[in-house]
């Protein structure tokens, strides 16, 4: 049994994509980051970072429990584990990890930048929203002419893809516009229509923030309670 640790944001839905994915059993257990819960003392335990997802394998390595954070590690652990969503041939394999890094190190922190300072700064400040703005296109443009030769982001169906998704899920978000990215929109229909997409992104769906937030929300997620040392 896996306990997920999750907030259904596009770094939680990576997880439960692929516990849908690979139908393993697993208990979700609500991180509630306006709230605050990824400062309590036992999720530090498997989460130093405080920042979820995480997850508890009760059946890890020798049978024992294991905790894991970070999403990108938590895919690539799962996928070790199963022996699902990344092939064994080193070549195949290492184009996988490729894409999960390339998310990790920029769609993830750039596209998450676009989405602060487009919806959740208290002011507009142009040269941020330019910058975040432009960058989250360039990205677009790369995964869209990866995608153009391949029906997936390393070919197969994989990790990579669960990895990238849940980020290019909503473009207006980003202010993108989709139809500039034609392969990209025909991946995104793709992975939208299978049906452990579907299950797993309707987790905790009623709990997600789309509108503005409070101050309370606005203090636990960007204010200085985040940067509290622990």
């Amino acid at each position: 049994m896996i306990d997920l640790y999750f907030w259904p944001t596009p770094n939680g839905y990576k997880i439960s994509i692929f516990l849908e994915e690979a139908g393993m059993p697993y208990k979700v257990i609500p991180v509630d980051i306006g709230a605050g819960d990824q400062f309590k003392p036992e999720f530090l335990k498997i989460s130093p970072n405080n920042r979820m997802p995480a997850i508890v394998d009760h059946d890890g390595p020798g049978g024992k429990p294991i905790s894991v954070f970070e999403s990108g590690a938590i895919l690539m652990y799962l996928a070790e584990k199963t022996g699902k969503f990344w092939l064994k041939e080193p070549a195949a394999r290492w184009r996988t990890v490729e894409w999960v890094m390339f998310q990790m190190g920029g769609i993830g922190p750039m596209f998450g930048q676009n989405g602060h300072f487009r919806n959740y700064a208290p002011e507009k400040i142009p040269y941020a929203l330019d910058r975040y703005s432009n960058e989250t296109k360039r990205l677009y443009g790369v995964v869209d002419r990866q995608l153009k030769d391949n029906a997936f982001v390393a070919g197969d169906y994989s990790i990579a893809d669960m990895a990238i998704w849940p980020w290019m899920r909503m473009p207006d978000r980003h202010g993108v516009e989709i139809d500039d990215f034609p392969n990209v929109k025909r991946w995104r229909a793709a992975i939208d229509a299978r049906p452990a997409v579907k299950k797993a992104v309707a987790i905790l769906e009623d709990r997600r923030r789309t509108g503005p937030i409070d101050e309370k929300t606005r203090e636990n997620m960007f204010g200085a309670t985040q940067y509290q040392r622990r």
